[in-house]
């Protein structure tokens, strides 16, 4: 390129009411604005509820083969049985009912044996009601620990998953 053709750039560089100087290696600048990096930090409720979504997305209850949905608190475990199309709960059970609360004197989270107790208690409702098979929904949980408790209870005591 000809030197004519970059001579508005020399021009612009050259003036010293610029908003923007140019800084040159070796020259500290004329000014410093406020420099912030902001990470975008997500939480891991958010995760999970991320991650609960796109497993809702493909799993769905229906009157043949409801949803088996289990939520995971750090003091509780809560499992519901849930017809989606009719937005209808058939079954549930949790920790803090009395006939679970009274077997275990657990005080600071539900342990396995907990889990596997109401993976039981709620076979054995569903059972009652005739539901048979049911769809699992770990809820955006791993599918390891109490999760995995309760579905090899439920799966023990006759339902279908």
């Amino acid at each position: 390129m000809s030197p004519s053709s970059l001579s508005f750039l020399h021009s612009c560089a050259s003036s010293s009411s610029s908003l923007f100087p140019i800084s040159r290696p070796n020259s500290k600048p004329s000014f410093s604005l406020p420099f912030v990096v902001e990470a975008k930090t997500r939480t891991r409720r958010e995760d999970r509820t991320a991650r609960h979504i796109r497993i809702r997305k493909k799993v769905e209850g229906t009157p043949e083969r409801p949803r088996l949905n289990v939520f995971r608190s750090n003091k509780h475990l809560f499992v519901q049985v849930i017809d989606d199309t009719k937005m209808h709960t058939l079954a549930s059970v949790s920790t803090m009912q009395k006939t679970v609360a009274d077997e275990f004197n657990y005080s600071s989270s539900p342990t396995l044996e907990a889990a596997k107790r109401v993976g039981e208690i709620i076979a054995k409702s569903c059972l009652e009601k005739g539901i048979t098979k049911v769809a699992f929904d770990r809820g955006g949980y791993p599918y390891q620990g109490r999760v995995q408790a309760l579905a090899d209870a439920a799966r023990e005591h006759g339902l279908d998953f």
